[in-house]
């Protein structure tokens, strides 16, 4: 995404909240701040989880880790959070 366009959608997306219902724009920040705080629990309880199991278990839960990490990057890239 070019900046311009990422400048256009940005402001979009404000415009968008500007002129949104209000109770529908409270709903949708705290859905995404929970997304978030859920996501940064899940990363971090696997995290934890797989140092506890150790190897046997083939670090099964690490990898879940990281896909949830990937969901974090992905959250991250979402001009939504800057909006909000």
């Amino acid at each position: 995404m070019t900046d311009q366009t990422k400048k256009e959608r940005e402001r979009n997306l404000r415009d968008i909240f500007r002129t949104m219902d209000a109770h529908r724009a409270q709903e949708i920040r705290e859905a995404y701040y929970k997304a978030v705080e859920g996501l940064n629990a899940l990363a971090e309880s696997l995290e934890v989880a797989d140092a506890e199991m150790g190897s046997p278990h083939d670090h099964v839960l690490i990898e879940e880790h990281l896909i949830a990490c990937q969901a974090i990057d992905a959250m991250k890239a979402s001009l939504l959070g800057r909006i909000l």
